[in-house]
């Protein structure tokens, strides 16, 4: 599956425990990245100082579904689910 242009879920939902330029302590579940911009593109695709984390997400029908509304219900229920 190829990620949704504009989706951004992935960049909201889950907590990241690594720095980000903008935001050195990560962020939190369910705070938008502040390298997410008003289109929901990811101003560091493709750059060296884009977390790990970031790059490793493989987009998958089970956490994306089939909307970007869904994708972003799913990947918040699993980020509370695996932070209990």
């Amino acid at each position: 599956m190829d990620c949704r242009v504009g989706c951004g879920a992935c960049c909201i939902a889950p907590s990241i425990t690594s720095a980000i330029p903008g935001m050195p302590n990560g962020k939190p579940a369910g705070v938008r990245c502040v390298q997410l911009d008003q289109h929901n593109l990811c101003r560091l695709f493709g750059k060296p100082e884009r977390p790990d984390v970031c790059g490793r997400f493989q987009a998958a029908i089970d956490v994306c579904g089939d909307s970007n509304e869904q994708a972003l219900w799913l990947l918040t229920e699993l980020e509370q689910q695996t932070s209990s």
